[in-house]
């Protein structure tokens, strides 16, 4: 065989290789030493065979390889194809365990609100927003009706009070309330010239002026007047005296509540009471009481024209 024939490919085999079938494609070799088609592995790769050796027509003739299903499954790039998407649903199947196990905590604390919209929730928190300003509101307002009430209260208590003392005060220079305090007793004793109704007011006077705030006055027979700042003496009969209506014989003695040495100086400063009984032959004395008791109380005077000013 020359080297055109095997340059040019048309049918001359190449040396060592056994000839190529005459007969049609797809019919069977008709050499004697042929090999069996069927014992030929079908995976055996042809040898190839050069560009320049075949045709243009058999070029068209010849179908692409397509790659074959096992070879493309085994490929480093779908592994890496398959891993990525592994990964990718482990992700999105933990998602949806945490978001079950939320939604089943939120569900069973309050079914309601975990069925609610999102306008809804917002619109649940503003009420409860605006209702816990409004019991502040009223907690404010309770606490300060409650610090008036106290503070009312306090001032009704004071004012009671003081409206008790005040009662009790005027009680006592009324007549109306007995009192006791420290003070002073004292007697008057002589003739009825030097014990005269004007001796007795005129002791009276002097010990109002030093501070006398409860005073009675008794006679020897044990009648008792209250001394308030209405009552009147008038000389009686026989030496007595006339307290209020109330007739008393002498000696008398007088009971006054206040201060004992205030008053023991009002009676004996010079060309007063004490001088003045002593001149007309008369005696006058006093002595410290640490408790005078005025118990005589004196009728209530009812007022026919005087008013109180409103």
């Amino acid at each position: 065989m020359s080297e055109e024939h095997r340059e040019t490919g048309t049918g001359w085999p190449r040396p060592g290789e056994p000839a190529r079938p005459s007969g049609p494609a797809g019919e069977p070799d008709p050499r004697p030493d042929a090999p069996d088609p069927d014992e030929l592995s079908p995976l055996a790769p042809a040898e190839p065979v050069p560009d320049e050796a075949v045709e243009p027509a058999e070029r068209e003739a010849v179908p692409e390889s397509e790659p074959e299903p096992g070879a493309a499954a085994g490929g480093p790039s779908v592994a890496r194809r398959f891993s990525s998407a592994g990964a990718m649903i482990a992700v999105l199947l933990a998602l949806l365990g945490f978001t079950l196990v939320v939604q089943f905590k939120t569900t069973s604390t309050d079914p309601t609100l975990a069925a609610a919209r999102e306008e809804d929730l917002v619109r649940i928190s503003s009420d409860l927003d605006s209702r816990e300003r409004r019991l502040r509101q009223e907690i404010e307002l309770l606490e300060e009706s409650q610090r008036q009430l106290r503070s009312g209260e306090q001032g009704r208590q004071a004012a009671l009070e003081e409206a008790t003392r005040r009662a009790d005060e005027l009680g006592i220079l009324a007549g109306t309330l007995p009192a006791v305090g420290p003070g002073l007793e004292v007697r008057f004793s002589g003739p009825a010239e030097a014990v005269s109704s004007a001796g007795i007011l005129d002791a009276v006077q002097e010990l109002r002026g030093a501070g006398a705030e409860a005073m009675q006055i008794q006679g020897a027979d044990g009648t008792t007047a209250r001394i308030i700042a209405s009552t009147y003496f008038v000389d009686g009969p026989d030496g007595a005296l006339v307290v209020d209506g109330r007739r008393l014989t002498g000696p008398f003695t007088i009971m006054v509540i206040g201060d004992p040495a205030t008053m023991r100086t009002a009676l004996n400063i010079p060309g007063g009471v004490v001088a003045s009984v002593g001149k007309a032959g008369g005696n006058v004395t006093s002595e410290d009481r640490e408790v005078v008791e005025v118990s005589q109380l004196h009728a209530p005077i009812k007022l026919d024209h005087a008013r109180p000013v409103s």
